[in-house]
């Protein structure tokens, strides 16, 4: 793996992390647990879990708006 595929998981999961929080600032905590299910924590952690919101395209505004619905569905208990 290239370190330019490397740097853009970073990117993507720093974004997505970084949105959540701003979006959902009000629900700190249950932001955090959100993020720990998703990628996990200590030697489980996996950032490549963040590119289930992604597309070939790399339209933030779409992977965002995959990553609130998902958010919701999980604040719901649906997921």
């Amino acid at each position: 793996m290239g370190i330019g595929t490397k740097n853009r998981q970073n990117l993507t999961a720093e974004l997505c992390r970084d949105h959540l929080r701003c979006t959902y600032a009000s629900q700190g905590t249950l932001v955090e647990d959100f993020i720990m299910e998703i990628e996990g924590s200590g030697k489980s952690k996996d950032i490549l879990q963040w590119g289930q919101f992604t597309n070939m395209d790399r339209d933030a505004a779409a992977m965002f708006g995959r990553l609130d619905e998902k958010f919701t569905r999980w604040l719901n208990g649906e997921v």
